[in-house]
């Protein structure tokens, strides 16, 4: 990521990466779909072509989505012991009411978080 020096007043990457709002000004919206990052910031004009997320907002939301919604089905299947299609009933639904959101707001914080701190790809030192 090349040297940011257009004059601003640094937006907490917290707040902003959860709204879905540029990491520099916290303003602008940081997507144009669900998912789909925007090209640039429409208030302060930052080109978004340093963002790359990977796959960690995926796995984040993997492991606290996975967390809740199997550690809820033991506790109804050890205290009630529904039948199989009440556990499909339950939680298909509710790991992707909740996985969708935090998808989408853990991305903005990656994507924030890896602003603030200049995160970039790693190059080797070939000089040596």
């Amino acid at each position: 990521m090349s040297q940011d020096r257009a004059p601003h007043t640094p937006a907490d990457p917290a707040k902003a990466g959860l709204r879905g709002r540029c990491p520099r000004c916290g303003e602008g919206r940081l997507f144009s779909g669900f998912l789909t990052v925007a090209p640039r910031c429409t208030n302060c004009d930052l080109d978004y072509a340093f963002i790359d997320s990977g796959d960690g907002p995926a796995v984040f939301v993997i492991l606290i989505i996975g967390f809740i919604v199997v550690g809820l089905a033991l506790w109804l299947e050890v205290t009630v012991g529904p039948p199989l299609w009440v556990h499909f009933l339950l939680w298909l639904p509710l790991t992707l009411i909740l996985s969708l959101p935090l998808l989408r707001s853990l991305k903005g914080l990656m994507i924030a978080l890896q602003y603030k701190h200049r995160a970039s790809e790693g190059r080797l030192d070939l000089d040596r």
